[in-house]
């Protein structure tokens, strides 16, 4: 038996409880891992309140994309890894069939790296969700290049400063908005070359003035709703809008504003990356491990829970106080 978050009904922190839950062996293709720690992304709180892409089934649903721990089996045509091996997972699962909210995980091999040995079980917990969706956005699909600047929203997450550190470490120029003045200082040590408090600035007027009037190259969205209007007007004509995110639940204007027809706009999920394409997958794979390695991209740790205090963490992540990564510690 080993300890594992469940759920029977949608809803708020609260419905997520603790129990004990008996541990099977891998079956063909996939791997048991003892989890030390586990990443907490704003789609699990989605997925247990019902407004993810897809729904938990209920009840007793699991939850939980990322972790971070130690193999203990593996199951038939398993070749890459081996009892002992030290692995961290990335999102490319669906939650309705494995979950990582738990002591003892079972995992598709696929879904498992190696991560260097210079981070921690924490560190390495809160790195996939995070950069691989940054990676996505910023080279797959931006195309970001040296001295070029680009625009991130909703900066102080986990993806938010995943995002300033590969664009420094490519030498992009990341500009970042926020909504208040709190966390100016913050962004700012954390890489950010300017940051916009969107409560008191104009976040036209202070992009174009940062980039001599012309815009930005590139414009990462996690925010969506109503704003997208005033994210467009940022990006200069033939750039690009990339919406990943929708912490603003009002519907997106259609048409966005009138200069959006000199900009390439698209959605983006991060399983574009860790499920849609194994090439894409091993691309980002190695430019996060190289990254890791030199110290140019190193996770930023808000806060860490134990697994007893699951619905405490999930509150935590919904006030948007953070700055980085929620984790939780088994």
């Amino acid at each position: 038996m080993a300890r594992a978050v469940r759920f029977d009904r949608l809803g708020g922190p609260e419905v997520l409880r603790v129990e004990d839950v008996a541990v099977r062996d891998p079956g063909p293709n996939e791997v048991r891992l003892r989890v030390e720690a586990i990443g907490v992304n704003r789609a699990e709180a989605n997925f247990r309140a019902g407004t993810y892409i897809y729904q938990p089934t209920l009840p007793g649903s699991g939850l939980g994309y990322e972790a971070a721990g130690v193999v203990e089996a593996v199951g038939d045509g398993v070749h890459d890894f081996t009892p002992g091996d030290v692995v961290s997972a990335l999102p490319a699962i669906l939650m309705t069939e494995f979950a990582t909210y738990a002591e003892t995980a079972i995992l598709p091999a696929r879904a498992l790296v190696r991560h260097p040995e210079t981070i921690d079980a924490v560190q390495a917990a809160a790195t996939w969700m995070a950069y691989s969706t940054a990676y996505g956005m910023l080279l797959e699909f931006g195309g970001i290049r040296p001295a070029e600047p680009v625009l991130i929203t909703g900066a102080s997450s986990s993806v938010g400063t995943a995002a300033i550190q590969i664009a420094n470490s490519i030498g992009a120029i990341p500009i970042v908005t926020t909504r208040s003045e709190a966390k100016r200082q913050r962004l700012l040590e954390a890489g950010a070359a300017h940051v916009v408090v969107t409560e008191s600035q104009d976040v036209v007027k202070e992009v174009l003035a940062v980039t001599n009037g012309e815009g930005v190259v590139l414009a990462i969205d996690a925010v969506a709703g109503a704003g997208v209007d005033t994210v467009i007007q940022t990006v200069a004509p033939g750039g690009s809008l990339v919406v990943y995110g929708w912490l603003d639940p009002t519907p997106m204007p259609f048409p966005i504003h009138p200069d959006f027809r000199a900009r390439n706009v698209r959605t983006y999920a991060f399983t574009e990356v860790t499920m849609a394409d194994d090439a894409r997958l091993e691309r980002a794979k190695r430019f996060v491990i190289s990254g890791l390695r030199s110290g140019a991209l190193a996770p930023v740790i808000d806060r860490t829970f134990d697994l007893a205090e699951v619905a405490e963490a999930h509150r935590h992540l919904e006030a948007n106080t953070q700055l980085g990564k929620v984790v939780l510690t088994v």
